[in-house]
């Protein structure tokens, strides 16, 4: 396959990626593009790899787990741009009204890409300790922790709704 095809295939699935991880769709085509960019520097290797797009993937969720460590993550745009300049995803109105997307917004960077990796892309625990470099039980610990900061939060959202 070559590296346009890849592109042409695989590029809006990592900008969803990027925007469930992450929660904001510009960065979201950073992660991506970023991911696209590094995997396009190497891609002789990436395209000889036994899942390219596990390769790639890789690439944009360390990026999105390096960006959370950096200072420049909680960069705000300037007042000199237009934040209407760009048609909205639709899909963001739909996930933005999940109770589910805003309490995992809740979770640390590391949980967040676990729990996404999980439920949302359908990976197996042996396929996220490769992407993240760690070993399987360490997925399962931090799937654990993630999923009990979730109960806790709806628990505590249904409390603060019998209250009002």
């Amino acid at each position: 396959m070559e590296f346009e095809e890849y592109v042409s295939a695989r590029g809006q699935e990592l900008v969803r990626l990027g925007f469930t991880v992450s929660g904001d769709y510009q960065r979201a085509e950073d992660l991506a593009q970023i991911a696209l960019m590094q995997a396009f520097r190497s891609w002789r290797k990436v395209r000889k790899a036994d899942d390219p797009h596990h390769y790639v993937r890789r690439i944009l969720v360390n990026e999105y787990l390096s960006m959370t460590r950096r200072r420049s993550f909680t960069e705000a745009p300037t007042a000199d741009v237009d934040p209407h300049s760009t048609v909205p995803d639709p899909a963001t109105g739909i996930v933005d009204s999940d109770d589910l997307w805003h309490a995992l917004q809740e979770l640390s960077a590391r949980e967040r890409v676990v729990l996404v990796l999980r439920y949302y892309q359908d990976l197996d625990d042996r396929t996220i300790a490769e992407l993240l470099g760690i070993k399987p039980s360490s997925v399962r610990a931090t799937a654990s922790r993630g999923l009990a900061t979730l109960r806790k939060t709806r628990q505590t959202n249904r409390v603060d709704e019998r209250l009002s």
